[in-house]
C-alpha cells in the first residue's frame, strides 16, 4: 500500500488522501486553521494512484 497524504499549506497539518476523496472539499482539521482543502489539490499522480486503488484505502 502506498500512503498518500496532503499537507495544509498554512498550518502543515497532514490529511490522508482518503479523507480528501470522501469529502472532496473540507476545512483543514488543524487548530485555528480555516484553510479549505480539496481532493483536486493532490498531485495528479497521487490522485490517479488513489482512484485506481481505492479499495485499499478504506477507513
Amino acid at each position: 500500500m502506498h500512503i498518500i497524504t496532503f499537507t495544509c499549506p498554512k498550518c502543515s497539518t497532514v490529511v490522508a488522501a482518503n479523507e480528501l476523496e470522501r469529502n472532496r472539499v473540507m476545512k483543514c482539521p488543524g487548530l485555528n486553521c480555516q484553510t479549505v482543502l480539496r481532493f483536486k489539490d493532490l498531485s495528479e499522480t497521487d490522485k490517479q494512484h488513489f482512484l485506481n486503488h481505492r479499495d485499499q484505502y478504506q477507513i
